[in-house]
């Protein structure tokens, strides 16, 4: 093959000679001319062979129940392999062809290893995202990083390319290099400061499970309060509750605090924790005649009953001066409200028993005293959960006038115009 090329070639050198132009100029001429022919041929034969590579692959794609072809399709695997045969085409034609001209050829060669490696960089980079398509349509790996399992391949990968890009345009010996790289390491390590601190957070985060795609988390410091949708070597992507997106360096993950809301949403339940408060001058001891009264709600009436025996019996055993109901054991309107919200909320199906459930006070405060309710909704869902929480508040605000209690409120300017004209009259 390389005898018939050389003989086409002195064949078309005389031809130019034969038209009159000079032998040192004639072969300058028909090194052109054969150059610039033979590139046309070659583009078109690399379009054409592009083509029927990505054709096959499409073929072979639909005879496939799997789906991995059909992103090595997406991410332009064919069009690269496709490039392979006519540089191999490429580069045997033009060592032949210039191959009197041995400092050109140098520098063709350097042109030529330089762009294999970059077909090679691509062709990996095309595999990798192939990969991170596919296993993205799988469940078991919806919720991990691959996008920043990608780049930090990608940053290895790329950093080898360089590598070897400089030993092969400059001619530099390995070891050498690498002790000049040594060398230089506190510049690279202060420019590429971000992407180092970047790169270790990724692995970090997949490696300690921190975070994961679908985690709702709240950031207060860059005002982040949703669900992540990307993981990448840079940056960590959050959709906002009010669908705005919100950027986060990676690297904050494992330097700032943050809450991760999966624990929660993994459990069996969603925290409501939340109080009303009570106005301290409503709260008072009640009478037999009271009592009789609140036995008529059916929830907080066992308890009633158990106490009246509780109380009659430990003052007795105290001989208890019993005409002020300070002395010995009494029932308050307050406690009794406690217990009945603890049995509604054990008789309320929208509640996990199975978790933690409590009310109690809290300090007494110029507001009045905070009644707090802790408890878990079986419904985990935002909207559900946001509707359980009002139900059970309704309920209790609406109950308090039955134990003649007061909820406390700051006047409003209508309060107060009212009492003015009360007084006034």
């Amino acid at each position: 093959m390389a005898y018939k090329l050389d003989s086409y070639l002195k064949d078309f050198s005389r031809n130019i000679i034969d038209l009159g132009v000079s032998s040192v100029y004639a072969e300058l001429v028909t090194i052109f001319i054969n150059a610039f022919i033979f590139i046309l041929v070659l583009t078109l034969g690399d379009k054409i062979l592009k083509r029927f590579i990505i054709e096959v692959f499409k073929i072979f794609s639909n005879k496939t129940k799997s789906s991995f072809d059909d992103f090595l399709i997406l991410t332009n695997f064919p069009r690269y392999i496709g490039h392979i045969i006519p540089l191999l085409v490429f580069k045997w034609f033009f060592l032949e062809l210039l191959k009197d001209y041995p400092d050109t050829t140098y520098w063709l060669l350097k042109a030529f290893n330089t762009y294999v490696i970059l077909l090679i960089l691509k062709i990996i980079r095309s595999l990798l995202r192939t990969a991170r398509n596919y296993f993205q349509t799988k469940e078991q790996y919806f919720d991990k990083p691959l996008q920043s399992y990608l780049q930090v391949t990608m940053l290895f990968l790329w950093g080898i390319g360089i590598f070897f890009f400089i030993l092969e345009l400059f001619d530099k010996n390995a070891m050498n290099f690498v002790l000049q790289l040594g060398a230089a390491s506190a510049v690279l390590l202060l420019i590429f400061k971000d992407t180092i601190l970047g790169f270790v957070a990724s692995i970090q985060v997949s490696i300690n499970d921190i975070v994961r795609i679908g985690d709702w988390i709240t950031f207060s410091k860059y005002g982040a309060d949703g669900n992540v949708t990307e993981i990448n070597l840079a940056t960590v992507r959050v959709q906002n509750w009010d669908m705005t997106y919100t950027t986060i360096p990676t690297y904050s993950l494992i330097s700032d605090s943050f809450q991760n809301w999966r624990g929660m949403q993994e459990s069996g339940g969603r925290r409501i924790k939340r109080a009303v408060f009570i106005k301290q001058n409503s709260v008072r001891f009640l009478t037999s005649e009271d009592l009789v009264q609140l036995k008529k709600i059916q929830l907080v009436a066992p308890y009633i009953e158990h106490m009246e025996k509780e109380v009659i019996r430990t003052n007795r055993r105290h001989e208890v001066d019993d005409s002020l109901p300070i002395n010995g054991l009494n029932q308050t309107n307050l406690g009794v409200f406690r217990k009945y919200i603890d049995a509604y909320l054990y008789e309320n199906p929208a509640i996990n028993k199975d978790l933690f459930l409590m009310v109690r006070h809290l300090a007494p405060t110029s507001q009045g005293i905070p009644l707090e309710i802790f408890c878990f909704s079986h419904d985990k869902r935002w909207e559900n959960y946001e509707h359980i929480q009002a139900d059970i508040f309704d309920h209790i605000i609406a109950a308090v006038k039955y134990f003649d209690l007061e909820i406390f409120e700051e006047p409003s300017s209508r309060d107060i115009t009212n009492f003015l004209t009360h007084r006034n009259l």
